[in-house]
């Protein structure tokens, strides 16, 4: 396992008042895998990612890279922070160079590498998030919102992270702007095969790219199992203020106006339209 979270709480100071974030959190990171974080506002989402590369440090608890304490006064916390990449909810809290190719290159330059290793990374990031060349030298504040999501993945993606964790990645994006953020999450995961922790609050994303789901509520962990056995949690989700796929939503209503013996726990599209076929099929023979 790439890493692991054990037992972790962190607890902070509000006018007095201890506020616990995280209480008794425990999971794993595979390699490779498509890990999907879900929870309502305040679950502790956000909190939980920034301790997976070292920004904050638990009140109790253990996170493992490799086997290794990320606390360990021996431990390199900055190197961590390359092969962790997080990219954060905001793009503008992540961008601040005169020009987008400059952006790019500050991570890996804070690692120590030579000028020209740095600048062929920051090149080859920004191909693989699909940034046209014309947009290298200009601010990254005069792009539209869907090409500044593309040029702080691109400058995680210039450190060769192993895990990359995605902060509501497609929020304030229209349907086509979302999709083509994820398609590009997926294609970045086929052709590196690092491991993709996606934050969302959106049921249909992670049913549909998620290989395990792992949900928040107030500070703990309610559910981890993969999105089939996830989302036959349906009336537990909904007291959170999740809920189901919206397709599932549309498969129940379905099976309820017509009689059909559709399958009401298709959580994809693509589910739901194979059960329809095969329905069709069925009645035309």
């Amino acid at each position: 396992m790439a890493l692991i979270v054990d037992h972790l709480t962190h607890e902070y100071d509000e006018g007095g008042i201890t506020v616990r974030a995280l209480n008794d959190v425990s999971f794993s990171i595979h390699e490779g895998e498509f890990l999907g974080l879900i929870g309502h506002t305040g679950s502790g989402k956000s909190t939980l990612v920034q301790h997976l590369n070292g920004l904050l440090k638990p009140t109790s608890g253990n996170i493992y890279f490799y086997g290794k304490d990320i606390h360990d006064p021996e431990f390199d916390r900055r190197a961590l922070r390359g092969k962790v990449g997080l990219v954060f909810q905001y793009p503008e809290h992540q961008l601040f160079e005169v020009t987008v190719f400059k952006d790019v290159c500050y991570g890996p330059r804070n690692l120590g590498l030579d000028e020209n290793e740095v600048e062929l990374r920051a090149y080859e990031a920004l191909k693989q998030v699909g940034l046209g060349d014309e947009n290298f030298y200009v601010s990254p504040f005069e792009l539209s919102g869907g090409q500044k999501r593309r040029v702080a993945i691109a400058g995680v993606l210039a450190m060769k992270p192993e895990i990359l964790i995605l902060d509501e990645p497609t929020a304030g994006l229209d349907p086509k702007g979302r999709e083509e953020i994820l398609d590009l999450v997926v294609s970045i995961q086929e052709q590196t095969g690092m491991a993709i922790v996606l934050v969302s609050h959106s049921m249909d994303d992670v049913a549909r790219y998620a290989d395990r789901i792992l949900v928040m509520d107030h500070g703990t962990v309610a559910f981890h199992d993969t999105p089939e056995k996830v989302f036959e949690h349906g009336e537990e989700l909904e007291k959170m203020g999740l809920g189901l796929p919206q397709v599932t939503y549309l498969m129940r209503e379905l099976a309820k106006e017509t009689g059909l013996s559709v399958n009401t726990s298709a959580i994809t599209i693509d589910q739901a339209r194979d059960d329809l076929i095969r329905i069709a099929e069925a009645m035309r023979s």
